[in-house]
């Protein structure tokens, strides 16, 4: 299986107080086409900061970032943004919508600025796949939480990203919405056989992953090293 995210001895700093507070530290690991990894961790571990450099959202202080054979690390912000159009999907905590479009128009945004033909048509089948097929003519001030991240998801979709990101997918669900939610991620995304990586603070959810990874006070570790070490030695050990 080829790979489609690599990350080599990424480390990320900024400015606190007059001093250089290092909140990422020689991360290393590598993710494969259609896989799904959950990154784990407390709040303040860098785990935040991290998936935003992987989406190229934010850049980092060293190291080097390939996604889709493209050096993130090497590219200017224009250019960081076509391969995120091309490439990248996107789920947020806090939905994103665009609140001044409707639950259809907010799905069918990313086909239209891709030029995709026949937005309206897929935006409907994707909005009836979450199960909003009656709510496309909505704004999302008039939709449950559940239902704005439903949309979300839609839109994420929509795209047929390569790889989707997903920050703390559930985290302002209740756990009716939030299982609903889950499974609509796991779903479309085995249907389109797109890379998932997932921020959660969530076990169950980092479970349904095929590995997790843990953000320690910004060093990063494989979850089954951890389980197998801490019997041992509570050594931590670096993803290669």
């Amino acid at each position: 299986m080829s790979t489609l995210l690599q990350v080599k001895e990424v480390t990320k700093t900024v400015r606190s107080n007059g001093e250089d507070l290092k909140i990422l530290k020689e991360c290393n690991f590598a993710i494969s086409k259609s896989e799904s990894v959950a990154i784990i961790g407390r709040s303040g571990s860098g785990k935040s900061t991290l998936l935003s450099l992987l989406a190229g959202l934010d850049t980092a202080t060293s190291g080097e970032i390939w996604l889709a054979g493209q050096p993130l690390h090497q590219l200017n912000e224009e250019k960081r943004a076509f391969l995120r159009k091309k490439h990248v999907g996107f789920v947020f905590q806090s939905f994103m919508l665009v609140q001044s479009l409707t639950a259809l128009e907010n799905v069918m945004l990313p086909l239209e600025l891709s030029l995709r033909k026949n937005a309206k048509q897929q935006a409907l089948e994707l909005l009836e796949k979450v199960g909003l097929s009656d709510r496309g003519h909505h704004f999302p001030n008039q939709l449950s939480g559940g239902e704005q991240q439903r949309v979300a998801v839609a839109r994420a979709f929509a795209s047929k990203p390569d790889i989707l990101f997903a920050d703390e997918p559930t985290g302002n669900l209740d756990a009716e919405n939030g299982q609903k939610v889950e499974a609509l991620l796991f779903e479309l995304n085995a249907q389109a056989g797109t890379t998932l990586v997932l921020v959660t603070h969530d076990r169950n959810l980092a479970k349904r992953c095929q590995r997790q990874l843990v953000m320690h006070a910004g060093e990063l570790s494989e979850e089954t090293a951890i389980r197998e070490e801490s019997t041992q030695n509570n050594g931590r050990v670096h993803v290669a």
